[in-house]
């Protein structure tokens, strides 16, 4: 039985395609392992969205040859779509994009009888309609990811993501729910619905809101439904509803501001302004006061002034986010902004740094303000010191000591101490 190693960079929707290979795989008659000098095929499920991940994907498959040099190397992905004539040049023994990894599975049956020359599979992306149904089947986490959607038509100045995963296309409805149900019945009660640009899903007119109507009908047995990630002009008055009437949508929205200064979004072609995005905010807090609202940032993008980072960094806190994730701004070649002025790299590195600080503060501040109030917590796993790890529905992770076995399962907590970035919490339903 040949066994194979996954190394997968990059976003959920990654994480998701390299797990439905694996059990693809599997179905083939192949063993899954950790990579390692055994593995006999190596997978590297490759990341493009900056240059750092551009330069870890061609270092893991150095890492991959080095390990075991007689090994086939698999690199599949959005660098390899994005960098197709550097991709050609990788040691590695099949070379494959996005939109048609499915046939991966046959192309290493193939090449283990036959080494031969490297096999390219590099499709015209931008041209791709069709949305490819790779679906998961097992989970190893406690909470499960559905990809509903792929590609993105934004082109936002700064991104190159649309041109590595192509055009929207989405996941019937049909089968959104019924691999939802069959999560359900094999114990699973928060789902994460995921995908390159979540919020433009469209089966056929069925947009997300009308698309999470149906999962709140039709799957009962969900106690919690998440949002991977959703820009702020998606959020519909549906799901605003939504938000009010049913518990099951997670306390939580992970919404992109990427600025807080209108002249950059402007720049970036984001699809709204700083007055758009505060007022939508204020809507949400209207039916979930409580609610954690989380965001990425990007600074250092061309032509910010240090009055424009400073603007930014006055909204988010007028905003008051949860929490946010800061990326110094990445040129990509092929983006618009890559022929803009570029900011000297250590200014980018000390306004992140800023971010980062105050990113931990705001943090701090939004868990602090739970101390002592109750929260229904699905547990994952043991942390490191044995006590009971999950997060809550606002994405609090919450820490309890407890010798019972509640993975997966969702139980009421009463939060008792916030210390050194760790919530600590005791059951309340424990008898």
């Amino acid at each position: 039985m040949y066994k194979v190693g996954f190394i997968t960079l990059g976003c959920k929707v990654n994480i998701y395609e390299s797990n439905a290979l694996e059990q693809e795989l599997v179905n083939n008659g192949f063993s899954i392992i950790e990579p390692s000098k055994y593995c006999d095929v190596f997978v590297i499920n490759t990341c493009s969205v900056t240059n750092t991940a551009d330069q870890k994907s061609r270092q893991m498959v150095s890492k991959a040859r080095r390990l075991n040099p007689n090994a086939l190397v698999c690199v599949i992905g959005c660098y390899v779509q994005t960098a197709k004539e550097n991709a050609m040049k990788l040691d590695a023994d099949i070379i494959m994009g996005n939109g048609n990894k499915l046939e991966l599975v046959d192309l290493i049956k193939e090449k283990l009888k036959d080494r031969g020359d490297k096999v390219f599979e590099i499709m015209d992306i931008m041209k791709h309609k069709e949305y490819e149904n790779l679906e998961v089947t097992t989970y190893d986490h406690a909470r499960a990811f559905v990809k509903i959607e792929d590609g993105c038509n934004q082109f936002c100045s700064y991104c190159i993501i649309p041109f590595a995963r192509g055009p929207i296309r989405s996941k019937k409805a049909d089968d959104v729910i019924l691999e939802l149900k069959r999560i359900t019945e094999m114990g699973f009660n928060e789902v994460v619905l995921a995908g390159i640009h979540t919020g433009k899903y469209n089966d056929n007119g069925v947009k997300l809101s009308q698309l999470i109507d149906r999962i709140l009908t039709e799957v009962p047995a969900l106690k919690r439904l998440r949002l991977s990630s959703i820009e702020m002009n998606e959020i519909d008055d549906r799901i605003i509803s939504q938000m009010r009437e049913s518990k099951v949508m997670a306390n939580h929205l992970h919404i992109p501001l990427q600025t807080g200064n209108d002249k950059i979004l402007k720049l970036m072609n984001r699809p709204y302004d700083t007055k758009m995005f505060m007022d939508k905010i204020r809507e949400i807090r209207s039916v979930r006061p409580d609610i954690a609202i989380t965001t990425d940032v990007i600074v250092g993008f061309p032509y910010e002034t240090d009055e424009d980072f400073l603007a930014t960094k006055q909204f988010i806190k007028d905003v008051n986010f949860a929490g946010l994730h800061v990326f110094p701004y990445s040129k990509r070649n092929g983006t618009k902004a890559a022929d803009m002025p570029q900011i000297n790299g250590i200014i980018k590195k000390l306004r992140a740094k800023e971010l980062i600080e105050l990113s931990n503060e705001l943090e701090d501040k939004y868990y602090e303000s739970f101390v002592g109030k109750e929260v229904e917590v699905i547990f994952e796993q043991r942390d490191s010191e044995g006590l009971l790890e999950g997060h809550s529905t606002n994405y609090i992770l919450v820490h309890v000591a407890t010798d019972l076995d509640l993975v997966k399962e969702n139980h009421l907590v009463k939060l008792t101490k916030y210390e050194n970035k760790i919530m600590y919490g005791e059951l309340v339903d424990e008898e």
